[in-house]
Protein backbone atom coordinates (compact mmCIF):
# COMPACT_ATOMS: atom_id res chain seq x y z
CA UNK A 1 0.00 0.00 0.00
CA UNK A 2 1.57 3.64 -0.65
CA UNK A 3 2.15 5.52 2.14
CA UNK A 4 0.06 8.50 2.89
CA UNK A 5 2.73 10.90 2.96
CA UNK A 6 3.71 10.09 -0.96
CA UNK A 7 0.09 10.25 -2.00
CA UNK A 8 -0.93 13.37 -4.05
CA UNK A 9 -4.00 14.52 -2.03
CA UNK A 10 -6.77 13.59 -4.15
CA UNK A 11 -5.45 10.18 -3.95
CA UNK A 12 -4.99 10.57 -0.51
CA UNK A 13 -8.69 11.92 0.29
CA UNK A 14 -9.82 8.70 -2.10
CA UNK A 15 -8.45 6.63 0.41
CA UNK A 16 -9.97 8.00 3.41
CA UNK A 17 -13.11 7.92 1.56
CA UNK A 18 -12.74 4.04 0.63
CA UNK A 19 -11.58 3.44 4.49
CA UNK A 20 -14.87 5.44 6.13
CA UNK A 21 -17.41 3.45 3.23
CA UNK A 22 -15.68 0.43 3.79
CA UNK A 23 -15.86 0.86 7.74
CA UNK A 24 -19.58 1.50 7.42
CA UNK A 25 -20.12 -1.22 5.13
CA UNK A 26 -18.69 -3.61 7.26
CA UNK A 27 -20.84 -2.42 10.12
CA UNK A 28 -24.43 -2.50 8.23
CA UNK A 29 -24.46 1.09 8.49
CA UNK A 30 -24.72 2.75 4.50
CA UNK A 31 -27.91 3.05 2.78
CA UNK A 32 -28.99 2.23 0.02
CA UNK A 33 -28.12 4.94 -1.70
CA UNK A 34 -24.54 5.00 0.02
CA UNK A 35 -23.93 1.45 -1.03
CA UNK A 36 -24.65 2.42 -4.87
CA UNK A 37 -22.73 5.21 -4.15
CA UNK A 38 -19.67 3.28 -2.95
CA UNK A 39 -20.43 0.75 -5.48
CA UNK A 40 -20.01 2.97 -8.72
CA UNK A 41 -16.88 4.85 -6.72
CA UNK A 42 -14.65 1.58 -6.59
CA UNK A 43 -15.60 1.17 -10.47
CA UNK A 44 -14.11 4.05 -11.59
CA UNK A 45 -10.51 2.74 -11.55
CA UNK A 46 -8.63 -0.49 -10.38
CA UNK A 47 -6.66 1.37 -7.44
CA UNK A 48 -9.97 1.87 -5.88
CA UNK A 49 -10.79 -2.00 -5.73
CA UNK A 50 -6.90 -2.81 -4.55
CA UNK A 51 -8.10 -0.55 -1.38
CA UNK A 52 -11.23 -1.49 -0.92
CA UNK A 53 -10.18 -5.20 -0.61
CA UNK A 54 -6.88 -4.76 1.36
CA UNK A 55 -9.60 -3.07 3.99
CA UNK A 56 -10.19 -6.40 4.92
CA UNK A 57 -6.80 -7.75 5.68
CA UNK A 58 -5.29 -7.33 9.02
CA UNK A 59 -2.06 -6.58 8.70
CA UNK A 60 -3.17 -4.42 5.79
CA UNK A 61 -5.73 -2.31 8.53
CA UNK A 62 -2.13 -2.09 10.74
CA UNK A 63 -0.26 -0.14 8.46
CA UNK A 64 -3.27 2.21 7.59
CA UNK A 65 -3.58 3.11 11.32
CA UNK A 66 0.23 3.53 11.80
CA UNK A 67 0.18 5.81 8.93
CA UNK A 68 -3.00 7.43 9.91
CA UNK A 69 -1.95 8.45 13.27
CA UNK A 70 1.79 9.49 12.24
CA UNK A 71 -0.10 11.67 8.78
CA UNK A 72 -2.76 13.01 11.32
CA UNK A 73 -0.04 13.69 14.39
CA UNK A 74 1.41 16.01 11.63
CA UNK A 75 -1.46 17.60 10.25
CA UNK A 76 -2.76 18.62 13.55
CA UNK A 77 0.48 20.46 14.84
CA UNK A 78 0.95 21.68 10.86
CA UNK A 79 -2.78 23.51 11.73
CA UNK A 80 -2.40 24.63 15.05
CA UNK A 81 0.77 26.50 13.81
CA UNK A 82 -0.83 28.04 10.91
CA UNK A 83 -3.63 29.12 13.31
CA UNK A 84 -1.20 30.71 15.78
CA UNK A 85 0.40 32.62 12.81
CA UNK A 86 -2.83 34.14 11.79
CA UNK A 87 -4.57 34.76 14.94
CA UNK A 88 -2.07 35.35 17.22
CA UNK A 89 -3.61 33.12 20.18
CA UNK A 90 -3.42 29.65 20.94
CA UNK A 91 -4.99 27.46 18.65
CA UNK A 92 -7.47 24.91 19.47
CA UNK A 93 -6.60 21.41 19.29
CA UNK A 94 -8.21 18.99 16.83
CA UNK A 95 -10.35 16.01 18.09
CA UNK A 96 -8.38 13.43 16.15
CA UNK A 97 -8.92 9.61 16.63
CA UNK A 98 -8.14 7.30 19.66
CA UNK A 99 -5.96 4.13 18.93
CA UNK A 100 -5.92 1.18 21.27
CA UNK A 101 -2.45 -0.14 21.79
CA UNK A 102 -2.87 -3.94 20.51
CA UNK A 103 -1.95 -6.05 23.43
CA UNK A 104 -1.73 -9.63 22.80
CA UNK A 105 -4.79 -10.17 25.18
CA UNK A 106 -6.98 -8.33 23.14
CA UNK A 107 -8.37 -8.26 19.58
CA UNK A 108 -6.55 -5.01 17.11
CA UNK A 109 -8.99 -2.84 16.35
CA UNK A 110 -8.44 0.37 13.43
CA UNK A 111 -10.41 3.14 14.05
CA UNK A 112 -10.51 6.48 11.85
CA UNK A 113 -12.16 9.70 12.53
CA UNK A 114 -13.33 11.43 9.05
CA UNK A 115 -16.19 14.08 8.35
CA UNK A 116 -15.94 14.79 11.96
CA UNK A 117 -17.84 11.23 12.90
CA UNK A 118 -16.50 7.48 14.38
CA UNK A 119 -16.09 4.76 11.62
CA UNK A 120 -14.64 1.33 13.07
CA UNK A 121 -14.28 -2.38 11.71
CA UNK A 122 -12.75 -4.54 14.49
CA UNK A 123 -10.13 -6.99 13.07
CA UNK A 124 -11.12 -10.62 14.29
CA UNK A 125 -12.80 -9.48 17.38
CA UNK A 126 -13.92 -12.61 19.65
CA UNK A 127 -17.93 -12.99 19.60
CA UNK A 128 -19.48 -10.73 21.80
CA UNK A 129 -22.71 -11.22 23.31
CA UNK A 130 -25.44 -9.78 21.39
CA UNK A 131 -27.43 -7.85 24.18
CA UNK A 132 -26.30 -4.18 23.88
CA UNK A 133 -23.82 -3.57 27.06
CA UNK A 134 -24.33 0.35 27.20
CA UNK A 135 -28.13 1.04 28.58
CA UNK A 136 -29.41 3.91 27.16
CA UNK A 137 -28.84 6.74 29.69
CA UNK A 138 -28.29 9.83 28.50
CA UNK A 139 -25.15 11.02 30.54
CA UNK A 140 -23.97 14.97 29.12
CA UNK A 141 -20.86 16.47 29.05
CA UNK A 142 -19.64 19.20 31.70
CA UNK A 143 -20.23 22.49 31.22
CA UNK A 144 -19.81 25.93 32.77
CA UNK A 145 -20.77 26.09 36.37
CA UNK A 146 -19.00 26.91 40.56
CA UNK A 147 -20.27 27.48 43.52
CA UNK A 148 -19.18 30.45 45.49
CA UNK A 149 -18.95 30.61 49.42
CA UNK A 150 -18.41 33.76 50.43
CA UNK A 151 -16.86 35.09 54.04
CA UNK A 152 -19.63 34.98 56.01
CA UNK A 153 -20.66 31.03 54.47
CA UNK A 154 -23.17 32.15 52.42
CA UNK A 155 -23.06 30.24 48.59
CA UNK A 156 -23.95 31.89 44.98
CA UNK A 157 -24.37 28.95 42.62
CA UNK A 158 -22.75 30.72 39.19
CA UNK A 159 -23.27 29.55 35.42
CA UNK A 160 -22.34 31.29 31.92
CA UNK A 161 -26.05 32.88 32.13
CA UNK A 162 -25.44 34.62 35.27
CA UNK A 163 -23.94 37.75 33.98
CA UNK A 164 -23.95 40.90 35.75
CA UNK A 165 -22.85 42.12 39.70
CA UNK A 166 -23.76 39.04 42.42
CA UNK A 167 -22.13 40.24 45.35
CA UNK A 168 -19.83 42.18 47.53
CA UNK A 169 -16.39 41.85 49.54
CA UNK A 170 -15.49 44.10 51.01
CA UNK A 171 -14.05 47.15 48.76
CA UNK A 172 -14.42 44.27 46.20
CA UNK A 173 -17.93 44.22 43.55
CA UNK A 174 -18.07 40.57 42.35
CA UNK A 175 -19.79 39.94 38.83
CA UNK A 176 -19.76 37.39 36.27
CA UNK A 177 -19.56 37.99 32.49
CA UNK A 178 -19.26 34.65 29.77
CA UNK A 179 -18.45 32.39 32.36
CA UNK A 180 -15.99 34.25 34.64
CA UNK A 181 -16.26 35.44 38.25
CA UNK A 182 -14.23 38.71 38.13
CA UNK A 183 -13.22 40.66 41.66
CA UNK A 184 -12.84 44.73 41.02
CA UNK A 185 -11.58 46.85 43.77
CA UNK A 186 -14.14 49.26 44.40
CA UNK A 187 -13.25 51.94 46.97
CA UNK A 188 -10.61 52.05 49.69
CA UNK A 189 -9.16 48.74 50.68
CA UNK A 190 -10.66 47.27 53.91
CA UNK A 191 -8.72 46.33 57.18
CA UNK A 192 -10.39 42.70 57.43
CA UNK A 193 -9.02 40.55 55.77
CA UNK A 194 -11.67 38.24 54.05
CA UNK A 195 -11.58 34.77 52.35
CA UNK A 196 -13.73 33.68 49.18
CA UNK A 197 -13.71 30.00 48.16
CA UNK A 198 -14.68 28.90 44.46
CA UNK A 199 -15.80 25.58 44.18
CA UNK A 200 -16.50 23.51 41.10
CA UNK A 201 -18.39 20.36 41.33
CA UNK A 202 -17.73 17.91 38.93
CA UNK A 203 -19.41 17.95 35.91
CA UNK A 204 -18.48 21.93 36.29
CA UNK A 205 -15.38 24.01 35.04
CA UNK A 206 -15.01 27.73 36.06
CA UNK A 207 -12.33 30.74 35.27
CA UNK A 208 -11.80 33.66 37.76
CA UNK A 209 -10.25 37.10 38.34
CA UNK A 210 -8.48 37.21 41.15
CA UNK A 211 -8.63 40.76 42.89
CA UNK A 212 -4.73 41.02 41.42
CA UNK A 213 -5.65 40.22 37.81
CA UNK A 214 -4.49 36.69 38.19
CA UNK A 215 -6.91 34.51 35.96
CA UNK A 216 -7.30 30.87 37.10
CA UNK A 217 -9.22 27.77 35.12
CA UNK A 218 -10.51 25.55 37.11
CA UNK A 219 -11.01 21.95 35.94
CA UNK A 220 -14.08 19.57 37.51
CA UNK A 221 -14.13 18.55 40.67
CA UNK A 222 -11.55 21.41 42.27
CA UNK A 223 -11.48 25.10 44.15
CA UNK A 224 -9.43 27.72 44.87
CA UNK A 225 -9.65 29.76 48.11
CA UNK A 226 -8.31 33.14 48.12
CA UNK A 227 -8.41 36.59 49.69
CA UNK A 228 -10.46 39.07 48.68
CA UNK A 229 -7.71 41.88 48.56
CA UNK A 230 -4.30 41.28 47.94
CA UNK A 231 -2.74 43.48 51.24
CA UNK A 232 0.26 41.59 52.63
CA UNK A 233 3.84 40.99 51.09
CA UNK A 234 3.01 37.45 49.33
CA UNK A 235 -0.08 36.29 47.82
CA UNK A 236 -1.46 33.34 48.70
CA UNK A 237 -4.02 30.89 47.37
CA UNK A 238 -5.13 27.17 48.44
CA UNK A 239 -6.05 24.89 45.75
CA UNK A 240 -7.53 21.50 45.60
CA UNK A 241 -7.98 19.85 41.73
CA UNK A 242 -6.74 21.18 38.86
CA UNK A 243 -6.28 24.83 38.15
CA UNK A 244 -4.69 27.09 35.51
CA UNK A 245 -2.92 30.41 36.33
CA UNK A 246 -1.81 33.18 33.82
CA UNK A 247 -0.36 35.31 37.23
CA UNK A 248 -0.44 38.27 36.93
CA UNK A 249 3.12 40.62 38.43
CA UNK A 250 2.38 42.89 41.40
CA UNK A 251 4.60 45.20 42.71
CA UNK A 252 5.07 47.20 46.41
CA UNK A 253 7.24 49.51 47.15
CA UNK A 254 9.36 48.59 44.24
CA UNK A 255 9.55 45.08 44.82
CA UNK A 256 7.66 42.28 43.03
CA UNK A 257 4.85 40.48 45.17
CA UNK A 258 5.35 37.04 44.96
CA UNK A 259 2.00 34.64 44.71
CA UNK A 260 2.04 31.49 46.30
CA UNK A 261 -0.03 28.32 45.75
CA UNK A 262 -0.37 26.04 48.32
CA UNK A 263 -1.68 22.73 46.63
CA UNK A 264 -3.99 20.66 48.61
CA UNK A 265 -1.46 20.81 51.59
CA UNK A 266 1.28 18.88 49.86
CA UNK A 267 3.20 21.06 47.69
CA UNK A 268 3.38 25.07 47.20
CA UNK A 269 4.06 27.29 44.01
CA UNK A 270 6.27 29.99 44.10
CA UNK A 271 5.85 32.69 41.37
CA UNK A 272 6.40 36.12 40.37
CA UNK A 273 4.34 36.24 37.09
CA UNK A 274 3.43 33.41 35.09
CA UNK A 275 1.69 30.60 33.19
CA UNK A 276 1.13 27.13 34.98
CA UNK A 277 -1.02 23.98 35.70
CA UNK A 278 -1.15 22.71 38.70
CA UNK A 279 -2.89 19.06 38.80
CA UNK A 280 -3.77 18.44 42.74
CA UNK A 281 -6.40 15.76 42.34
CA UNK A 282 -6.28 13.30 45.56
CA UNK A 283 -6.70 10.29 43.91
CA UNK A 284 -4.11 11.17 40.76
CA UNK A 285 -0.69 8.74 41.71
CA UNK A 286 1.69 11.65 40.85
CA UNK A 287 0.73 15.67 41.38
CA UNK A 288 2.10 17.92 38.40
CA UNK A 289 2.70 21.08 38.48
CA UNK A 290 3.51 21.95 34.93
CA UNK A 291 5.30 25.84 33.63
CA UNK A 292 4.57 27.66 30.14
CA UNK A 293 6.18 30.88 30.71
CA UNK A 294 7.92 32.31 33.46
CA UNK A 295 9.82 30.71 36.37
CA UNK A 296 8.01 28.83 39.59
CA UNK A 297 10.04 27.06 42.15
CA UNK A 298 7.87 24.18 43.33
CA UNK A 299 8.55 23.04 47.35
CA UNK A 300 7.71 20.03 49.43
CA UNK A 301 9.25 19.82 52.64
CA UNK A 302 12.79 20.36 52.30
CA UNK A 303 13.13 19.62 48.38
CA UNK A 304 12.93 22.38 46.09
CA UNK A 305 13.00 22.80 42.42
CA UNK A 306 13.11 25.47 39.80
CA UNK A 307 11.46 24.79 36.94
CA UNK A 308 11.89 26.23 33.46
CA UNK A 309 9.43 27.24 30.44
CA UNK A 310 8.51 23.42 29.30
CA UNK A 311 9.57 21.33 32.80
CA UNK A 312 7.07 19.38 34.47
CA UNK A 313 7.64 18.92 38.50
CA UNK A 314 6.15 15.58 39.29
CA UNK A 315 5.33 14.50 43.03
CA UNK A 316 4.82 10.81 43.34
CA UNK A 317 2.36 9.74 45.91
CA UNK A 318 2.22 6.77 48.18
CA UNK A 319 -1.25 7.20 49.61
CA UNK A 320 -1.64 10.03 50.95
CA UNK A 321 2.48 10.54 51.78
CA UNK A 322 4.43 12.82 49.33
CA UNK A 323 7.44 10.66 48.29
CA UNK A 324 10.10 12.01 45.51
CA UNK A 325 9.89 14.95 43.29
CA UNK A 326 11.22 14.83 39.96
CA UNK A 327 11.63 17.40 36.81
CA UNK A 328 11.08 15.89 33.07
CA UNK A 329 10.00 17.80 30.14
CA UNK A 330 6.18 18.40 30.15
CA UNK A 331 4.02 17.01 27.06
CA UNK A 332 2.50 21.01 27.37
CA UNK A 333 -0.85 19.91 24.90
CA UNK A 334 -1.42 17.07 27.32
CA UNK A 335 -1.26 19.14 30.22
CA UNK A 336 -3.76 21.94 29.14
CA UNK A 337 -6.01 19.55 27.13
CA UNK A 338 -8.73 19.81 29.94
CA UNK A 339 -8.31 23.65 29.58
CA UNK A 340 -8.78 23.38 25.24
CA UNK A 341 -11.50 21.45 25.86
CA UNK A 342 -9.92 18.14 24.80
CA UNK A 343 -9.75 14.80 25.61
CA UNK A 344 -5.83 13.79 25.68
CA UNK A 345 -5.51 9.74 26.26
CA UNK A 346 -1.78 9.65 25.00
CA UNK A 347 -0.09 6.64 26.40
CA UNK A 348 -3.28 6.47 28.90
CA UNK A 349 -3.89 3.83 30.71
CA UNK A 350 -7.39 2.78 31.70
CA UNK A 351 -7.99 3.72 35.08
CA UNK A 352 -5.63 6.98 34.20
CA UNK A 353 -9.51 7.52 31.30
CA UNK A 354 -11.68 6.46 33.85
CA UNK A 355 -10.87 9.19 36.27
CA UNK A 356 -11.11 11.33 33.56
CA UNK A 357 -14.45 10.51 32.82
CA UNK A 358 -15.54 10.34 36.82
CA UNK A 359 -15.22 13.91 37.10
CA UNK A 360 -15.93 15.63 33.84
CA UNK A 361 -19.32 13.04 33.39
CA UNK A 362 -19.97 13.42 37.38
CA UNK A 363 -20.08 9.33 37.32
CA UNK A 364 -18.67 6.59 39.23
CA UNK A 365 -16.82 4.14 38.25
CA UNK A 366 -16.34 -0.04 39.40
CA UNK A 367 -14.33 -2.75 37.69
CA UNK A 368 -16.02 -6.25 37.64
CA UNK A 369 -12.67 -7.90 37.54
CA UNK A 370 -10.06 -5.68 38.14
CA UNK A 371 -8.47 -2.96 36.08
CA UNK A 372 -7.71 -4.45 32.21
CA UNK A 373 -4.44 -4.02 30.84
CA UNK A 374 -5.32 -1.57 28.28
CA UNK A 375 -3.16 1.50 27.16
CA UNK A 376 -4.79 4.47 24.84
CA UNK A 377 -3.75 6.53 22.81
CA UNK A 378 -5.46 9.81 20.54
CA UNK A 379 -7.61 12.71 21.61
CA UNK A 380 -11.68 13.74 21.89
CA UNK A 381 -13.37 16.71 22.25
CA UNK A 382 -14.89 17.20 25.61
CA UNK A 383 -18.21 18.33 24.54
CA UNK A 384 -19.98 14.53 23.65
CA UNK A 385 -21.92 12.74 25.57
CA UNK A 386 -20.62 10.42 27.71
CA UNK A 387 -22.43 7.50 25.28
CA UNK A 388 -20.71 9.27 22.50
CA UNK A 389 -17.78 8.52 23.85
CA UNK A 390 -18.15 4.68 25.78
CA UNK A 391 -19.20 3.61 21.59
CA UNK A 392 -16.22 4.45 21.01
CA UNK A 393 -14.66 2.63 23.46
CA UNK A 394 -17.26 -0.13 23.35
CA UNK A 395 -16.04 -1.06 19.24
CA UNK A 396 -12.36 -1.03 20.62
CA UNK A 397 -13.60 -4.34 22.09
CA UNK A 398 -13.39 -2.79 26.01
CA UNK A 399 -16.62 -3.40 27.35
CA UNK A 400 -18.80 -1.47 29.65
CA UNK A 401 -22.41 -1.50 31.34
CA UNK A 402 -24.03 1.92 32.21
CA UNK A 403 -26.28 1.59 35.52
CA UNK A 404 -27.45 4.88 36.15
CA UNK A 405 -24.95 7.20 36.80
CA UNK A 406 -22.19 3.80 37.34
CA UNK A 407 -19.95 3.02 35.06
CA UNK A 408 -18.93 -0.33 35.40
CA UNK A 409 -15.52 -1.69 33.18
CA UNK A 410 -16.58 -5.48 32.26
CA UNK A 411 -13.24 -7.61 31.18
Amino acid sequence: MMKMADMPDDDLHALLKAARLTACEKLDQLSEAERQELKEWLQQNARRQEWHASFNETANLAELNKQYAAFKAVAVKELEALHRQQSGIPAPVLPVPFFRRAWTRYAAAVLLLLAGAWYFWPAKSPERPKQASIQPIEVMPGQDGAILTLADGSQIRLDSSANGVVARQGSAVLSVNNGQLRYKAAGEASVEETFNTLTTPKGRQFRIQLPDGTTAWLNAASSIRFPTQFANDARRVDITGEVYFEAASMMKDGKPVPFLVNADNKFEVTVLGTHFNVNAYADEPALNTTLLEGKVAVAVGKQKLVLKPGDQASLIMRGKEAGKMTVKAADIGKALAWKNGVFDFEDARIDEVMRQLKRWYDIDVKYESGVPDIEFVGKMTRDIPLNGLLIALEKSNVHFRLEGRTLIVMP
